[in-house]
């Protein structure tokens, strides 16, 4: 059963001992002020490190890409420390992180954005959804996103800087590498997207326009810190936060296609049968079929996430259909994921009231193997 998800291959300029890697999970603990990592979350990535490849939480490029409470950035001199102890620790144990690179546009609130502004957007249109801000007594809570203000050129040229910085800052904090987050409903995916994406400029209209700053980031941070460290996440045809394109296969097709031009580290596509992805995966068969597609379209390494177990990962190695497969929640329960699908060995239950915020409880104090 594990003959493929423990063979070693070759990412970027790493050697990865097997293929289960551990896929990026938001959960909401960075120290405050100024969402700075601490020594907890330095222990949680330290318990992880057997993962092939740990992907770090989302994390925001700048102020204004923050969306949701608690969540750590890689902007300030206080955050790149934090980050820094925890590479440290990972590389200590012989393991490897990339940092996940974030700026959730529209999906945002006043209460984080720079002097109380609205958040920002390809467009300014309504957006279906909440996000978890904090409220005056200091609390987490869910509120309504506002109709965000629409981007102007400075504004997309000051992101994209934005994007080079965090990416450079990455690196100053000991990280492998990283992945640029272009998918889930946020600012790139939103540029993707014709359901969200209503502009008549450079970046809106056409597919080529419409992956423009997705392959202006891509570009930016490729020069920063070399193509080889750097990778792309990407959720065809994700629903969550109003997204939806009108030629999916197309799109998301240019898309990978122009990936192929830098030699990056892997392609990282959210498997269609996650929550909140599709509208209904028993009446649209696409879902199948679309990652097939972007996986012959692409020429590199190519990992998948989606709610696999360890039989189906193998399969889907075995099968040609991924070359790494990103594991979240089962992550979250189970520091040793790792040995525990290799020796077939029974996995904690993950406890979702503890996903988001708090305090070492379902963080830090999930038992490994004996």
């Amino acid at each position: 059963m594990t003959e493929h998800l423990f063979t070693p291959i070759k990412l970027g300029q790493l050697t990865l001992k097997h293929r289960v890697a551990m896929a990026p999970l938001t959960r909401s603990r960075a120290g405050q002020p100024g969402n700075v990592p601490t020594p907890m979350n330095v222990e949680y990535y330290r318990q992880r490190a057997s993962a092939a490849l740990i992907i770090s939480e989302a994390t925001q490029i700048s102020q204004q890409g923050q969306g949701y409470a608690w969540t750590p950035g890689i902007h300030s001199k206080e955050q790149i420390l934090g980050w820094k102890a925890v590479s440290e620790a990972v590389h200590a144990e012989g393991g490897h992180i990339f940092l996940q690179l974030w700026h959730v546009g529209r999906v945002s609130h006043p209460v984080f954005q720079p002097d109380g502004g609205l958040p920002v957007a390809p467009s300014a249109q309504p957006v279906p959804g909440k996000t978890f801000i904090i409220n005056e007594a200091g609390e987490g809570v869910w509120g309504d996103v506002p109709v965000p203000r629409e981007l102007d050129i400075p504004g997309i040229e000051a992101i994209i800087a934005d994007y080079r910085k965090a990416a450079r800052n990455a690196l100053l904090a000991g990280m492998d590498g990283v992945e640029i987050h272009a998918g889930n409903g946020y600012l790139l995916d939103q540029f993707i997207n014709s359901a969200s994406n209503k502009r008549n400029d450079l970046y809106g209209g056409s597919i080529e326009n419409r992956a423009r700053l997705l392959l202006d980031v891509v570009a930016a941070v490729a020069e920063e810190v070399g193509a080889d460290r750097v990778a792309v996440r990407l959720t065809p045809m994700g629903r969550f936060m109003g997204m939806g394109d009108d030629t999916p296969e197309q799109t998301f097709g240019y898309i990978v296609a122009r990936l192929n031009d830098w030699k990056l580290a892997y392609l990282h596509l959210v498997e269609p049968m996650m929550v909140g992805t599709v509208l209904d995966q028993d009446t649209d068969p696409r879902w199948d079929t679309i990652i097939k597609q972007l996986r012959n379209d692409y020429h590199g390494v190519l990992m998948l996430a989606g709610g696999y177990s360890g039989e189906t990962a193998e399969q889907a190695i075995a099968a040609g259909r991924a070359d790494v497969i990103a594991f979240g929640r089962p992550f979250i329960a189970n520091p040793d994921l790792p040995a525990r699908l290799l020796g077939q060995t029974d996995l904690n239950p993950a406890d979702g009231n503890s996903f988001f915020g708090g305090d070492a409880k379902g963080y830090i104090d999930y038992p490994a193997l004996a």
